[in-house]
């Protein structure tokens, strides 16, 4: 019994934690409070200093390599901890403000101040920034500028991307949508490249595949291993096919429908599904394989095969 309840507990000993409402999971060690709940807020130590975070889930079966030298849950949150919380939060529009005037002031106007965060105990205030030139660009007078202003603080800056850039900053999706996928769902960016959009035969304007931040946009994703695996089950265009109505080329396939466009050889267009087709490749490969094994057959059969058929003759001695 004392080895179920310690297995029992460890299970749940390990939480996932999130800083941001729509932000990355972090996970914790949380054995000394068993009895903390999903949606609890608890007071953690992090490299940037002291914060509370929401618990979003427990991580069931832990690996046990991977757990290993997580940080501890410093304590529950007290309604005196989020109301401190909430201070800084004000405190860190007016830091915001006060980073961006001064960054006009030493003529960094490449530079955005994205945001401010303060630890709960105001011992460090990040600045999150974004700038043209990437790494390139050099704030250390910048910083020390800010550092004079909140002199009880560590001063630290933080480049981001564009895409958090958006992220942060919410606002219209460029296909309409109220609210941006980044900004409503999405907790971490996955790589996208310009083959994604030509695999969906998504048009490659830029208008059309570009998205706020100036990057191509992340829906891009979210159906390109659909359309990956459908378009390995199909012919692709200018292959030559066999049809119920005649031979014909592959003009273009639509992968979700699992259709193919064939321009037939005697005239016109016509639209099949994937089962009505048959790549003429395909067949003059069979053939070739039945003329083979036809030479070792027996003198008393013959295997003759026609595109699209099989027949099978017999001849009496």
């Amino acid at each position: 019994m004392e080895e179920i309840g310690q297995n029992l507990t460890s299970q749940q000993c390990i939480v996932g934690l999130r800083f941001q409402p729509i932000g990355k999971l972090y996970h914790f060690d949380t054995s000394n409070y068993i009895g903390i709940q999903v949606g609890d807020f608890v007071v953690v130590e992090t490299s940037r200093g002291t914060q509370i975070g929401q618990v979003v889930q427990f991580i069931e079966n832990p690996d046990r390599t991977a757990s290993t030298g997580l940080k501890s849950i410093v304590r529950i949150a007290t309604p005196h901890d989020l109301l401190l919380r909430q201070q800084w939060e004000k405190r860190e529009i007016d830091a915001v403000e006060d980073c961006r005037k001064k960054a006009l002031e030493l003529g960094f106007n490449d530079v955005k101040i994205v945001s401010a965060e303060f630890s709960l105990d105001g011992s460090r205030l990040l600045f999150v920034y974004s700038s043209d030139e990437g790494e390139k660009t050099d704030l250390k007078s910048l910083r020390r500028t800010m550092q004079r202003t909140y002199q009880q603080s560590h001063v630290e800056m933080h480049l981001v991307g564009p895409r958090d850039v958006a992220k942060a900053l919410g606002g219209m999706g460029a296909c309409g949508l109220e609210c941006r996928c980044c900004t409503a769902f999405i907790t971490e960016f996955s790589p996208i490249s310009i083959k994604m959009a030509k695999e969906q035969g998504i048009s490659l304007t830029p208008t059309e595949i570009t998205g706020m931040c100036g990057r191509l946009r992340c829906c891009l994703v979210y159906e390109y291993e659909q359309y990956v695996d459908a378009r390995k089950q199909l012919p692709k265009r200018g292959k030559s096919v066999l049809t119920p109505k005649g031979n014909g080329k592959v003009v273009d396939v639509n992968p979700l429908k699992e259709t193919i466009l064939v321009e037939l050889e005697q005239g016109g267009q016509h639209e099949f599904l994937r089962q009505e087709v048959q790549p003429l490749e395909e067949l003059d490969v069979l053939n070739k394989k039945a003329e083979n094994s036809c030479e070792n057959c027996p003198e008393s059969t013959t295997l003759v095969i026609k595109k699209g058929k099989k027949k099978l003759y017999g001849r009496r001695r």
